[in-house]
């Protein structure tokens, strides 16, 4: 029987408001609060929920025969945790069932993979605490931003201890090969590889409520028989989609959720396919050949590679402005620039910087709240300026910094000091004003 391999990816970032030049020194507070809680509230009631209610009643309706993957940045939960908390308590409900695993990321979506070995490091731990936090589960499993993967990153994941890493089935890397097999990494071979099925995803993804696509409209029944029609020798179908696809990007209103429902009835039905977790396809296939991977490849785009986030030199200067301090970083102990730097780290900055999307009207550009990749550019350039400001003033690059350091935080807590003098001086003028009041009256 051919294993299913359905797996969801949940990311939203902590966007930043409009920062002005002149706010550069002045106030270091970068983030939208009121867009990032009406977005992820919005999302939550229109996809998260309705999907993960209907998660949950396949899980119980079909038992243990019905599996599925979750793939959740650490900045989405962290959302989740502030603005709607009751996507937290529906996938703990999920967790429970035993039929779903939760799948290993970075943080906060980051392109470190690509840049710091250290930082890709620390996020990918810190995820993982939050996974086990969370939901019970140590991931095993790793999926990285956008599913970017190359030999030398699969290398890096394999050190991590993990057994297998999702990718893109990319045409250019398998050429005639197919992406329904296991595959191994080209260096490290106990590192498996699952390659995505591109166009089965996609048809549901992005194609399921087009009707101008000449496959309209796509039922359970005709989905379910391409998968069994998929060649007879192949062993792994890996359908891997953006979770927003249920409810956001495919509308309740075109039958979405009714065809994930019937899509998951169909398939425990059928005698050709049954459903596995990323994990049990990994443990229950053997690999058929090295997949050989020299150049970072992504599930973006016709391309398939980098150009969604460093394909101008907008997004190749704020990219290396922004690891250029990853050795001041490694020494910051400063916990409110430690999650700064995290959250200055998403790819979505640099997406939102993209100029072929602007250019040729693709639907991506809808994705940035700004007005142009190059306002973008500006604002994010404003808040890492302030940021390395602050960074310099706890972390000094030099020895007049490290004086300047001194001196910044000798006026600090002088400051605190006086504080808490004319905090003093407060109480005592109030006690004895009240001490004052009562012999008054006496």
């Amino acid at each position: 029987m051919k294993s299913i391999c359905l797996f969801f990816q949940i990311h939203q970032p902590f966007r930043h408001r409009r920062y002005r030049f002149f706010d550069i020194g002045n106030d270091h507070y970068y983030y939208d609060d009121y867009s990032n809680e009406s977005i992820i509230r919005n999302i939550a009631d229109k996809s998260y929920l309705p999907a993960n209610k209907l998660l949950l009643e396949l899980a119980k309706k079909l038992g243990d025969k019905f599996k599925v993957a979750f793939s959740i940045t650490g900045v989405a939960l962290e959302q989740f945790e502030l603005y709607a908390p009751d996507v937290i308590e529906s996938f703990q409900k999920l967790a429970k069932t035993g039929c779903v695993e939760f799948l290993a990321e970075t943080y906060s979506h980051s392109l470190s993979s690509l840049r710091d070995i250290h930082a890709f490091t620390d996020q990918v731990k810190k995820h993982d605490e939050q996974i086990i936090r969370l939901f019970g589960q140590k991931p095993r499993v790793f999926r990285n931003t956008e599913m970017i993967y190359s030999d030398e990153i699969g290398e890096k994941v394999a050190k991590l201890g993990y057994s297998a890493m999702l990718t893109e089935g990319a045409k250019h890397v398998l050429g005639w090969k197919s992406p329904d097999f296991l595959y191994v990494n080209a260096i490290n071979p106990r590192l498996k590889v699952l390659m995505r099925n591109y166009k089965l995803s996609d048809d549901i993804g992005f194609r399921f409520s087009d009707k101008n696509w000449d496959k309209y409209p796509l039922t359970a029944e005709k989905y379910v028989s391409w998968l069994e029609k998929v060649g007879e020798k192949e062993e792994v179908i890996n359908l891997f989609m953006g979770y927003d696809s249920f409810g956001t990007r495919q509308p309740k209103e075109a039958g979405i959720f009714d065809f994930l429902n019937a899509l998951a009835e169909q398939i425990i039905k059928s005698d050709k396919l049954k459903f596995s977790t990323p994990s049990e396809a990994v443990n229950e296939l053997q690999p058929i050949s090295v997949v050989s991977v020299p150049h970072p490849i992504s599930w973006s785009d016709e391309e398939r590679d980098l150009s969604a986030w460093l394909g101008n030199e907008m997004q190749k200067e704020a990219f290396e402005k922004l690891y250029a301090m990853k050795g001041q970083m490694a020494r910051c102990t400063d916990a409110v620039l430690q999650k700064d730097w995290n959250y200055l780290q998403a790819s979505d900055h640099f997406f939102y910087m993209s100029t072929k999307y602007f250019a040729d009207g693709n639907p991506h550009k809808s994705y940035s709240h700004f007005d142009s990749p190059y306002e973008a550019f500006i604002n994010y350039m404003n808040v890492l300026s302030d940021f390395k400001i602050r960074l310099n003033a706890h972390v000094p690059e030099s020895e007049v910094e490290n004086e300047i350091a001194s001196l910044h935080r000798l006026l600090e807590e002088k400051e605190e000091k006086i504080k808490r003098m004319e905090a003093d001086l407060r109480r005592l003028q109030k006690t004895k004003k009240q001490k004052t009041a009562l012999r008054n009256k006496k």
